[in-house]
């Protein structure tokens, strides 16, 4: 088997598919996430607190150019992203789960009828025979 078609059975399999669609889809919805965050989320955080930008919060250490510069306000940005993208992602997947649940939950069985079984009725039908 040569490599080209080695190659073309891997890349065809449907694992690598959905995981490529995954991929994808993962990183647009990371864009929307970002976007909600920059633009609709931390203008409200902005405001209240003091109109920060936390991108632009940093900590310099030392003196001249030998200085280190940490930028720990792009850390806070990210980390918000992160936290809002887990969540949804949480809730997707919540969703989902609760779909699947009602799926697999079986159908519920049927009440025992009330009174007494055949098998009991049978029973007393061959003890009234058994007596005449």
């Amino acid at each position: 088997m040569g490599f080209i078609s080695e190659f073309k059975e891997f890349a065809m399999k449907g694992n690598v598919l959905d995981m490529a669609v995954g991929v994808i889809i993962g990183g647009a919805f990371g864009k929307i996430v970002s976007s909600l965050v920059d633009d609709v989320l931390m203008p409200l955080v902005g405001m209240l607190t003091g109109n920060v930008d936390f991108t632009n919060l940093a900590f310099k250490i030392g003196e001249g150019e030998e200085a280190a510069v940490l930028k720990y306000g792009n850390f806070i940005q990210n980390t918000v992203d992160f936290l809002i993208v887990a969540f949804c992602i949480f809730l997707m997947l919540k969703g989902i789960n609760k779909l699947n649940r009602k799926k697999e939950e079986p159908a519920p069985e049927p009440e025992a009828p009330k009174g007494p079984t055949q098998e009991e009725l049978l029973a007393e039908i061959r003890d009234l025979l058994k007596k005449n």
